[in-house]
């Protein structure tokens, strides 16, 4: 009789531990403190329960029996699954790992979005002003989200907050505004039929945190293209400047001799007629003061800029760029370049194996300068795939060794020449006759002549003559901190300019080659370098009246018709 009392008693000890265990466990949760009581609870729970399970075992053999092996390889499995569930929930919550398998990558934020935001200066929000809130809509701003903790967005009904709508001045639903500080700005209506735009976003979102402004000139008179909507024309490519936070104005040298002082960046965009001899010592004025300027020259054309481009080291081709590998892929012919191998540059380190493509194209000679940095940015395939044509009047175009030059042709470079302090540690003899530079000048060019070397300032000594040479030797005296230097001067050459008229801009990468090019001429370093986003692709079917009676005709009646005899057939040869 002791002996069952006692195990009575330690039946009932056993059962203790877990009710102290779940003790334990309610104080520490409802209270969200682990002190010393909680702990008390767990510890003496445990302790019970442990003890009364090696009595169990040690009085009935209870470890050796077939069950409990398999009951405690069960436990064992289950905990194990409830372990590894548990650290994949962990670290799903920690680590964020999405894949993107569309085309066009529509959920995944372009590499210029994302940088934008992962650098914002100061906090920004999105307010979006409609009752619905569009699943595709909030994930684009929750991938922008993602990126950093000073980008934040809110739904808002105008109806229920109209003191917020009338602070933003809405009046429509829909409308979307991005707000910084005490800036705000209209980004778009999203409706039915429009969706929120990555590239809207980015756009204004860069104008908003970004208060510099550039000014871009593009050159005017010389049958260069329009910038207003039309045939040829590249609206489209200034339409992106203006997004970017550039302001372009048109500039006519032949009625002022001299590039504006405010002018960041000067565009010359495939000139048809030769530039005056007073129009080119302009530009190069302008680039020895640490100008920028960004030259697209088509083929068969002659701007008269060799002067110019040879003080840089660039010659250009009159023979016509062939690609033959793109043919097929582009649809323009083997007289659209496909370009696929870019260089290392700033101005296209994101682009990867990307396409961008230059119909009518020249290629470019590149030799070495001293003081000149050359990056070539655009390169064909090697030759069978392209090659250099001289025959330009030809319908068929074929590979003459004597005349055409093989592949890989350079169709745009990007050039850098770096600041030369003036001295003054030396005489200044008084001007002579002589055009030729100075015997201690460096000069960049070699003496043609078929080149006026009035026309080849050195840029080691940023040539700016003044109409009035002093009337005397200037005294020697020794260099001083105050030497004059001039800005750090750059120059982009494209063989091509279609690629940035309407209809081509927004076609693959076209359009990042000129904005990217014109901002890092611009040389300001908030403005990121990237690929800009991409609108997703219309992928709908259209199908005519006849078409669309001959699917539904086939996928209702032939199909199943096919099926069902496909069916007897195999039943009847069972049988």
């Amino acid at each position: 009789m002791k002996i069952v009392a006692k195990n009575k008693l330690w039946k009932y000890l056993f059962w203790l531990g877990p009710f102290l265990i779940a003790v334990g466990l309610t104080v520490g949760l409802v209270s969200e403190q682990w002190g010393l009581i909680p702990l008390a609870f767990l510890i003496t729970g445990i302790v019970i329960s442990g003890l009364g399970i090696i009595l169990q075992s040690y009085q009935t053999n209870w470890w050796n029996r077939r069950s409990t092996q398999a009951g405690t390889n069960a436990l064992v499995a289950t905990l194990a699954v409830l372990a590894i569930l548990g650290l994949i929930n962990f670290l799903g919550t920690r680590y964020h790992l999405r894949a993107d398998l569309t085309e066009a990558q529509l959920f995944t934020l372009a590499p210029q979005s994302r940088e934008l935001v992962r650098v914002l200066p100061q906090p920004v929000k999105v307010w979006v002003f409609d009752i619905n809130q569009n699943p595709q809509d909030r994930e684009l701003l929750e991938n922008y989200q993602r990126q950093s903790s000073k980008f934040k967005y809110e739904y808002i009904d105008p109806q229920a907050r109209p003191g917020l709508a009338e602070k933003f001045g809405v009046k429509d639903y829909g409308e979307v505004y991005l707000e910084s500080g005490d800036k705000r700005q209209l980004v778009q209506t999203v409706n039915q039929n429009e969706r929120l735009s990555e590239i809207r976003l980015t756009s204004r979102l860069q104008q908003l945190t970004n208060s510099t402004t550039a000014k871009v000139y593009l050159l005017q008179g010389h049958g260069e293209r329009q910038v207003s909507p039309g045939k040829d024309a590249i609206s489209q490519a200034v339409q992106g400047l203006g997004d970017k936070n550039f302001t372009t104005s048109p500039l006519n040298l032949g009625e002022t001799s001299r590039v504006p002082q405010d002018a960041a960046v000067v565009i010359v965009a495939g000139p048809k007629r030769g530039l005056f001899e007073g129009e080119v010592k302009a530009l190069q004025e302008y680039l020895n003061r640490g100008g920028n300027l960004l030259l697209m020259i088509d083929p068969n054309t002659d701007p008269k800029l060799n002067s110019l481009l040879q003080e840089w080291g660039v010659r250009l081709d009159n023979r016509l760029a062939v690609d033959v590998s793109g043919e097929s892929v582009v649809g323009l012919g083997p007289a659209a370049p496909l370009v696929t191998e870019y260089g290392q540059h700033p101005i296209t380190k994101d682009f990867s194996n990307g396409n961008s493509f230059y119909p009518i194209a020249r290629p470019l000679e590149i030799t070495s300068v001293p003081g000149v940095e050359a990056t070539p940015l655009l390169r064909t395939k090697p030759y069978p795939s392209s090659w250099a044509e001289s025959d330009l009047q030809s319908e068929k175009l074929e590979f003459n060794a004597d005349k055409d030059l093989k592949g890989p042709l350079t169709l745009g470079v990007a050039l850098t020449r770096k600041p030369t302090p003036k001295s003054t540690s030396t005489p200044q003899p008084a001007p002579t006759p002589s055009p030729l530079p100075s015997p201690t000048t460096q000069s960049k060019t070699s003496p043609s002549p078929k080149t006026p070397q009035a026309l080849l300032p050195s840029p080691t000594t940023q040539s700016k003559a003044s109409p009035t040479p002093p009337a005397s030797p200037t005294p020697a005296s020794s260099p001083t901190p105050s030497s004059q230097t001039a800005a750090e001067s750059r120059l982009v050459v494209l063989g091509n300019s279609n690629f940035a008229t309407d209809g081509l801009f927004q076609q693959q990468l076209n359009g990042d080659v000129f904005l990217n090019s014109v901002t890092w001429l611009s040389q300001q370093d908030q403005q990121p370098l990237s690929i800009r986003p991409k609108e997703p692709k219309n992928r709908r079917i259209i199908l005519t009246t006849n078409q669309s009676n001959l699917l539904i005709l086939s996928s209702l009646l032939v199909l199943p018709l096919i099926g069902f005899a496909i069916a007897v057939i195999i039943w009847w040869k069972r049988r």
